[in-house]
């Protein structure tokens, strides 16, 4: 008999701790819901309101004209899309290869930061990133010749 009474007092004592440890969260639950009661119900006086000016954003906005005349600047021209700049990039004076290369360049670039590239005419090119919209086209009237000779 003394082992079985042994192992109810024991048994006895562990579901008392845990009742009892029950008890204090619940406890300590209703008095945080209690301050998050009180939180809502004063008006705020030390939170900072995240209010973004709309003419800020778009005093921000620049387009940048550019006409590399080396492929090293092409790194140049990614850096204003990075900071979300649209950049006009006129490749007539540099050689074709050289400006085969930008625009490869660029145009992963413009996919990276999820932005667009467009041939505006010939050897130009505009790349804008994601917060500016392109809507129209453009179109061109080539030659025959130029047709044959189409560096694009």
């Amino acid at each position: 008999m003394g082992i079985k009474t042994k192992l109810k007092t024991f048994f006895l004592l562990d579901e008392d701790e845990y009742e009892y440890e029950e008890d204090s969260y619940d406890d300590s639950y209703k008095e945080e819901n209690e301050e998050q009661k009180q939180m809502k119900s004063q008006p705020p006086s030390n939170t900072k309101q995240n209010v973004v000016s709309l003419q800020s954003v778009q005093k921000s906005s620049k387009m940048m004209l550019v006409e590399p005349r080396v492929y090293a600047e092409a790194q140049e021209i990614a850096d204003h899309l990075k900071n979300r700049k649209s950049v006009v990039v006129n490749l007539q004076r540099i050689q074709h290869d050289q400006a085969k290369r930008i625009v490869d360049f660029l145009s992963g670039t413009v996919y990276a930061i999820g932005g667009d590239i467009q041939r505006v005419g010939m050897d130009i090119f505009l790349c804008t990133p994601d917060n500016v919209e392109v809507s129209g086209n453009i179109s061109d009237f080539l030659k025959e010749e130029d047709l044959q000779d189409s560096r694009w």
